[in-house]
């Protein structure tokens, strides 16, 4: 009996030693006695140094603190900044979105769209992928349609915004490596004797980003898949336009170009 009484006070012991470990775990939220300025300045001041990870709590914590005022709005831009610095792409495509759906008339909505489209560009066009020298046209194509499509609302809608000059020469860059990447695959299936393919995404290649660089290759494919499949009309078509667009073009020459260099690499 005796016995039987000390299990039960040590199993209550125990049992009130894990529940005191359990609130001693729990993590403490240091700017529980803060004002929303200084969180801002201390969020500031993490991104600021790069503490990134670090950034991100505070702003979240000012989001609700200053819930329905502007610095509220900022902490929510700052911290879509802040995840996109950390790596955290989706969840700061994420944050612009939410941004974006609540306040659609902000004075901000023009750097909101920015971020989104320097996200996917980024995303697109990894730092470093010049050292593994891949034709940046060669990759998967969706996060650069995606970047196009925030930079292109951004200067339909806010063709003042001082963030249009720099999303105007991005749209350029980005049509480009879209356009090349349609006559990347259409050089891939001539290659390969897929001639009507090739011809399918030349010409889409023409049909849809006019007066791109890579449309000089996609006239010559052209012309070089017509005469394979000897359709000679189409053929001489062909070559009539690419001699009146590319009067001096090499491929006539020298036929395609070679992969000691990059489309897009300048350097």
């Amino acid at each position: 009996m005796q016995r039987a009484r000390l299990s039960a006070a040590s199993a209550g012991v125990l049992t009130l030693a894990a529940l005191l470990a359990a609130c001693s775990s729990k993590p403490v939220d240091k700017t529980a006695g803060w004002s929303p300025n200084r969180i801002h300045a201390e969020a500031k001041d993490e991104l600021n140094s790069g503490a990134y990870d670090k950034a991100i709590p505070l702003y979240e914590s000012l989001e609700g603190r200053a819930a329905g005022t502007p610095l509220a709005q900022q902490a929510q831009l700052d911290k879509a900044y802040a995840q996109f610095r950390d790596g955290q792409k989706p969840e700061a495509l994420a944050t612009l979105d939410r941004f974006m759906r609540l306040h659609p008339a902000s004075p901000a909505i023009d750097y909101a769209l920015y971020m989104k489209g320097v996200i996917n560009f980024n995303d697109e066009l990894g730092l470093f992928s010049f050292l593994s020298r891949q034709d940046l046209s060669e990759r998967d194509q969706k996060a650069a349609k995606e970047a196009f499509e925030s930079f292109n609302e951004l200067v339909t809608r806010f063709p003042d915004s001082r963030y249009a000059p720099d999303a105007r020469a991005r749209m350029r860059y980005t049509v480009n490596a879209l356009a090349q990447y349609e006559v990347h695959v259409a050089r891939y299936y001539y290659t390969r004797g897929a001639y009507v393919a090739a011809i399918n995404r030349a010409q889409q290649a023409i049909a849809d980003y006019r007066d791109a660089p890579a449309l000089e290759e996609a006239l010559y494919i052209l012309t070089q898949s017509y005469d394979k499949l000897g359709m000679n009309d189409l053929r001489d078509d062909s070559k009539r336009v690419l001699d009146q667009n590319y009067p001096n073009s090499a491929y006539l020459t020298r036929g395609f170009r070679g992969a000691d260099k990059p489309w897009w690499q300048i350097w």
